[in-house]
């Protein structure tokens, strides 16, 4: 895998989540951040070098300002409820929020946004069938149809405005206990921390993208996401297996 060099400072959207947690114990020191949450307290364990931003996504101009001297955005922020009103929570936060992060990238003369999309965008393909990235969104939900238009706007701005982006469908973000007892599905889209920081990472690294949607699963012995694609991208290996922690292999 080619790497990015020069890489500048990182904002994370949505900061105080569990992905964006893993994340930054994942990388440690590599990257400056600049951590943004829609409320103060959700911005925790804060390293000397991190800088903390307050502000709503849905506001463009906060937006802009988040990033200003950004190299990369990983947008993170979203109602992650499949029960979100669509008309209320999901167009603003998911729909203009997304777009306003894209807008304000661009506009700020950031190089890349890696935007978590999630593995509901493709639930309604059969459970036999193995989905790849090139697959046509079949979302089973207004959530998971928030987040194909959010892939959307990645192609846009990648192949209509020059910025650099990658969509990452985020199965089954999740820790197993040894022998836990969970559905045959939710093992398939398993997708360790440890698996989904290494992503990400690789992601946010990876020189001559324009754009791709890349699969967020771990090694499992059976894969609901094709990992082909992503793997060829991105060298990406995933080590972790949910039906071998759940004593199945």
């Amino acid at each position: 895998m080619a790497l990015r060099t020069n890489l500048g400072r990182i904002l994370i959207t949505g900061a105080g989540g569990q992905v964006a947690m893993a994340f930054r114990q994942f990388v440690g020191d590599r990257y400056i951040f600049r951590l943004a949450e829609k409320q103060h307290d959700r911005l925790t364990h804060l390293q000397p070098n991190d800088e903390a931003r307050v502000f709503d996504i849905t506001d463009l101009e906060a937006c802009r300002a988040a990033c200003v001297n950004i190299d990369t955005v990983l947008h993170l922020a979203a109602d992650p409820s499949p029960a979100a009103d669509f008309c209320t929570s999901l167009m603003r936060n998911n729909i203009l929020g997304t777009f306003n992060i894209f807008r304000a990238a661009k506009d700020a003369g950031c190089k890349r946004v890696v935007f978590a999309s999630c593995a509901q965008v493709v639930e309604g393909y059969p459970l036999d069938y193995q989905v790849r990235p090139e697959d046509a969104p079949k979302p089973k939900s207004l959530y998971a149809l928030s987040k194909a238009f959010g892939e959307g706007i990645a192609a846009y701005f990648a192949h209509q405005e020059g910025l650099s982006a990658l969509s990452v469908r985020i199965a089954n973000f999740t820790t197993l206990a040894s022998h836990q007892q969970i559905s045959a599905r939710d093992m398939s889209g398993f997708l360790s921390h440890r698996d989904a920081a290494d992503l990400l990472d690789r992601c946010i690294r990876v020189a001559d993208v324009q754009y791709a949607v890349v699969h967020g699963i771990s090694n499992n012995h059976y894969k609901r996401l094709s990992l082909e694609e992503t793997t060829h991208l991105l060298d990406y290996y995933p080590e972790d297996d949910a039906f071998a922690l759940c004593g199945f292999t």
